[in-house]
């Protein structure tokens, strides 16, 4: 595969992030543009060879059909030779030299050990007619890349349309993913399987300050870490904060700080619905019947 674009999907909101993924790609020499689709209407200035992406015709179709915020993403099964990213991921090594030796649709996460989440009741039936090996197709849909284009704009917006398909593509926009290459039927692999078995590109697999031992065979080192469903702060935190300035990461702490707080007020308000459950229910079991 030739990698010619990044594509990514981010807003004001999560700008330190894009920020600290276009560092991080720019690092490792990769010099290819980041095509970047607009989440929402607050856009920000792009860095030298950054581009908002839109396709107007597949976002009027996504909003007419009620589609998740974050299906503008099958844009890029539209496209070829690209790497798509959510914002919250860093390169440790060029993705143009890693994926130059691979072909069709690659995945690189630990899926294929836990599947969920990768797939809705409607859509695992189409996967396990699809092979019995369906668990080594299924994919995280914020990192994957693709050397060729797999359907044009006209038959995604039918193979969306489908009855079998529509609710799983325009609900959950992962789930849709993972149904949409698997239906192309393009070869799909997975660089954390055989044979170049990469260690985990998922930050949550890394919990020790040591994190690098992991590393010591450059073959088989992640080329991303992608920080999907973490609670910050965890030990590998530090190679993202790297590539923010002074200012950023004083920003980015605040923030930290912010989520801290959300998390906590959740945390009480979920323990205070449940106290009051167990209370409703203890003395519901106290009333005795007259009979």
């Amino acid at each position: 595969m030739k990698l010619e674009r990044i594509v990514t999907s981010t807003n004001e909101k999560f700008k330190l992030r894009f920020l600290a993924m276009e560092r991080s790609l720019r690092a490792t020499g990769c010099d290819v543009p980041i095509w970047v689709i607009p989440y929402d209407q607050t856009r920000f200035d792009l860095p030298p060879n950054a581009v908002w992406w839109d396709l107007p015709e597949l976002r009027q179709f996504l909003f007419e059909n009620q589609a998740t915020p974050l299906t503008p993403r099958y844009y890029c099964l539209t496209i070829s030779n690209y790497q798509f990213v959510d914002a919250d991921v860093i390169f440790l090594r060029n993705p143009s030299v890693v994926l130059s030796e691979q072909e069709g649709f690659i995945a690189s996460c630990g899926h294929w050990n836990n599947p969920a989440h990768t797939y809705t009741a409607d859509s695992l039936k189409v996967l396990k007619k699809i092979t019995t090996r369906w668990p080594a197709r299924v994919f995280n849909a914020g990192q994957f890349a693709c050397d060729r284009a797999l359907y044009t704009v006209e038959q995604l917006k039918q193979t969306c349309l489908d009855p079998l398909h529509a609710k799983t593509c325009f609900n959950f926009d992962q789930c849709g993913t993972v149904l949409l290459a698997n239906l192309s039927g393009v070869k799909i692999s997975n660089l954390t399987l055989p044979p170049v078995n990469m260690e985990s590109t998922w930050a949550g697999s890394y919990e020790d300050d040591n994190f690098e031992e992991y590393w010591t065979d450059e073959s088989r080192k992640p080329y991303l870490l992608h920080w999907a469903g973490v609670t910050w702060p965890v030990p590998v935190d530090r190679l993202f904060t790297n590539f923010l300035t002074p200012d950023e990461r004083q920003l980015w702490e605040k923030e930290a700080e912010e989520r801290t707080l959300k998390r906590r007020s959740l945390k009480n308000r979920l323990r205070k619905v449940r106290d009051a459950s167990r209370n409703f229910l203890r003395e519901i079991g106290e009333v005795r019947t007259p009979w």
